[in-house]
């Protein structure tokens, strides 16, 4: 089987898309083998490198017009291509399938990881809102096969572009194996001091933007009065200034709080395994990683009610309305002091993030395309 993916996001993105691009193949790599993996990508000046096996084939625009704009020929003139190449599966990783591909007569599949901006346009630019809807829509409607990564966005898909149900596959994403390695105390510290963190702290991890409402944790952490360190890893938007940083300034909690942008992948594992909690009181997501990240590296999560939360963090995670700053702090007040129960949800949540590993992973890819090709 001659498998083709559209692989931008593996090797240049370094987060969510670029994470799930780079999982996917490499599961692929290492339990089917036999098959043959072609990456198109618009060029090989490459941000992130990653291991790929010496047969794995990384294709680029065969022509001039592509190779100078390869935007276009990502979404359009790489069906030129693709019909004299012929594989037998392309694949769109990240949303996106090229515009007319249906004319190529092979199979497609494309994962679409959330229709956030459909439910929530103001979290937006109009522009963005309409360039996704056009590129999501066309993807979803022209697929052989839709693939989603939660329940939640499943059902999104097929409410908000109409697609049959027995059209959209769920698949669960794993994280990264590193996150199931338990490290030694030297290696955590050595990355605690790397960036000056404390030794004992609660941990955020995400973008710094509304939907993953930061500020209402902050307002949680003082109305529970918890003098516990944060650690925030993420990139600051606008919604730092507007938001976050005048309730620090308000509740005078400057030296409490530790913000970090750009920490390595390497890093994480030790960061999520040093911390006594991990937070995530986003609004919505598609399936929310950093929720596995945690589960798997041992650390008990406290996450929102409804979306696909507990789909990621299953029953033995802890959930507060998102919405309630008042309820944050009082899962957050008793999640603190019941040590026991701490004990329990670390060992239960590592046993739930299991299931999603990378064979398994590989497995139910695999059997998407294989029906595929039967079809």
């Amino acid at each position: 089987m001659i498998i083709a993916f559209d692989a931008k996001r593996a090797f240049f993105n370094n987060t969510g898309l670029g994470n799930y691009s780079r999982n996917t193949l490499h599961q692929l790599f290492t339990f089917y083998p036999e098959h043959h993996y072609w990456l198109y990508v618009p060029s090989k000046r490459f941000k992130n490198k990653f291991t790929i096996p010496k047969e794995v084939r990384i294709a680029t625009p065969n022509s001039w017009v592509g190779r100078l704009f390869p935007s276009y020929w990502r979404s359009l003139l790489i069906n030129s291509q693709l019909m004299y190449e012929k594989p037998d599966i392309y694949h769109g990783l990240s949303n996106e399938l090229p515009f007319g591909i249906t004319s190529t007569k092979i199979k497609t599949v494309v994962t679409i990881h959330d229709l956030i901006f459909k439910r929530f346009p103001q979290w937006y630019k109009p522009m963005d809102v309409k360039i996704y809807d056009r590129k999501f829509s066309y993807a979803a409607q022209h697929a052989d096969m839709v693939i989603a990564v939660s329940q939640q966005t499943a059902n999104d898909i097929e409410y908000y572009y109409n697609i049959p149900s027995e059209r959209i596959r769920v698949l669960y994403q794993s994280c990264n194996p590193l996150f199931f390695n338990y490290l030694n105390k030297t290696d955590i510290d050595a990355v605690l001091s790397k960036y000056n963190l404390p030794s004992k702290y609660l941990l955020y991890v995400g973008t710094i933007e509304e939907r993953k409402n930061l500020h209402r944790l902050i307002e949680a952490l003082h109305i529970a009065k918890i003098d516990i360190p944060l650690v925030v890893i993420g990139r600051k938007t606008a919604y730092f200034t507007n938001n976050v940083l005048p309730l620090i300034e308000q509740y005078k909690i400057q030296s409490q709080l530790h913000f970090i942008e750009n920490v390595e992948n390497s890093s994480l594992p030790a960061i999520y395994q040093a911390a006594k909690l991990f937070i995530y009181p986003s609004l919505f997501e598609g399936f929310g990683i950093p929720i596995l990240e945690a589960q798997a590296s041992g650390t008990p999560v406290l996450t929102s009610t409804g979306s696909c939360f507990s789909e990621a963090g299953g029953p033995h995670s802890a959930y507060a309305n998102p919405l309630d700053s008042n309820d944050i702090a009082q899962q957050l007040t008793l999640l603190l002091n019941d040590k026991e129960r701490r004990i329990s949800m670390i060992e239960k949540g590592r046993a739930y993030a299991q299931q999603f590993n990378d064979k398994q992973c590989a497995e139910n890819l695999m059997k998407v395309y294989e029906q595929l090709l039967s079809i």
